[in-house]
């Protein structure tokens, strides 16, 4: 059976779905209705649930699973599922989240295996201690929860696979280029992140929490840092510095960096990070998008589509 994201518009849907998002709106009429982000191990898709009332709100929230009929239909670049029919899952039914929460593709024992490899090319004890610390401190959330909410490493262990994909970039250009100072790099790139297991909920219909509202994951990170180098009674220019890398991966201050990248490492760490999730988002769509065709529009590639060209 194809997944939700597999099927061509037209194509009929009658499908097991965890809503990842439920938002309660208004028309311009006053009429009531949700819309629904709804995913399975393929990926998600949006949907709207028209003239709702205070029982569909109940019924269809983040985390429930729903048995949902209807057919896929194209609307503004994008394809959208239209509902027929939606109806919540019974325990006998035997389907668990397990069952829809897409996942990276390697297993997250695998991953933090990969990651931990780059501490032996580390060599300034300070950065390293800081950088063991932290992911440590963190290890359980950072091996299962996901880079973002969407767009891209959206997915449960996405963060650490994100994390891991960066570090191969990351050691490919300080292979290439020596003047590279590979501790604040690979800090960095390790750490740029972590600050997302605050600001998240978690792995599955993630959503922001209470401190990632009011701080965002880079002050959070800078704090972790600053109280992580206060535990280990590290002082001097390398606290600030892993600071730094933190608080200007975004690159820009309209991209959310309080400072724009003020060192070497600080540049590459911004485009590393831009270079990975893009390929997510990109790799993803045209995954879903056959040959000769062109993929769904994608936001934060300036909704742009992609060709996907007949020959491999």
């Amino acid at each position: 059976m194809k997944g939700i994201t597999q099927l061509a518009v037209g194509e009929t849907v009658d499908h097991y779905l965890l809503i990842k998002q439920s938002v309660k709106a208004f028309t311009t009429t006053g009429n009531p209705f949700m819309t629904l982000i709804l995913q399975d191990k393929t990926g998600d898709i949006e949907a709207k649930l028209w003239d709702t009332n205070d029982e569909h709100e109940t019924l269809y929230h983040a985390e429930a699973i729903v048995r949902v009929g209807g057919e896929i239909q194209h609307y503004r670049g994008k394809n959208q599922l239209r509902i027929k029919s939606i109806r919540p899952v019974k325990e006998e039914e035997g389907i668990s989240l397990s069952d829809l929460v897409p996942s990276a593709e390697k297993s997250k024992e695998v991953l933090l295996e990969e990651l931990m490899q780059y501490f032996f090319e580390m060599k300034n004890p300070q950065i390293q201690r800081i950088t063991r610390h932290l992911l440590k401190k963190h290890q359980p959330a950072i091996i299962t929860f996901p880079a973002a909410t969407k767009n891209h490493h959206d997915y449960v262990s996405g963060l650490i696979d994100h994390v891991v994909s960066m570090l191969k970039l990351g050691k490919a250009l300080c292979d290439l280029y020596p003047t590279i100072n590979k501790d604040l790099l690979y800090a960095g790139i390790i750490l740029h992140d972590v600050g997302k297991v605050i600001e998240l909920s978690g792995p599955v219909a993630t959503s922001y929490t209470i401190e990632g509202n009011l701080l965002g994951h880079i002050t959070i990170m800078v704090n972790e840092i600053a109280k992580a180098a206060d535990e280990l009674e590290i002082e001097g220019e390398e606290v600030m510095l892993l600071q730094h890398m933190v608080l200007s991966h975004h690159g820009k201050e309209e991209w959310g960096s309080p400072k724009k990248p003020m060192l070497l490492e600080a540049e590459m760490l911004h485009y590393i990070d831009n270079i990975d999730a893009k390929m997510n988002m990109l790799n993803r769509a045209l995954n879903k998008t056959n040959p000769g065709e062109f993929t769904e529009r994608l936001f934060p590639l300036d909704n742009r589509s992609f060709y996907k060209p007949t020959f491999e």
